[in-house]
């Protein structure tokens, strides 16, 4: 007979832990957990957006540096001595083999 006293009891005590007027009474508290889950999830996915987005603009980056790098190797090699006289060969002109003149003003010296 105590053994169910004993469980009576137990459910007494969980009822008054866990009644309507304990729901009522910590409701604010309920709904500030609430609003704390939602701000933690909202604050997952926008990690997760602007760690996406960073790794978007990074690959972009090395592309771009890519190109650069191709490109200034490109222009480097169009702008050699030898390439420039081989691009500008079918418009009729031709590298100089003799050094050029130099014009002196005779005016301007005295």
């Amino acid at each position: 007979m105590s053994e169910e006293k004993e469980i009576s009891r137990r459910k007494r005590q969980r009822k008054r832990l866990f009644g309507y007027r304990w729901i009522v009474k910590n409701i604010p508290f309920f709904l500030f957990l609430a609003v704390l889950a939602i701000i933690y999830i909202y604050n997952g996915h926008y990690a997760d957006n602007t760690v996406r987005s960073i790794n978007n603009v990074n690959r972009e980056l090395k592309e771009l540096q890519y190109e650069y790098k191709t490109l200034k190797s490109e222009v480097m090699y169009r702008s050699k001595q030898s390439e420039l006289a081989r691009a500008v060969q079918p418009l009729g002109l031709k590298e100089l083999t003799v050094p050029p003149a130099v014009l002196v003003d005779t005016v301007a010296a005295k």
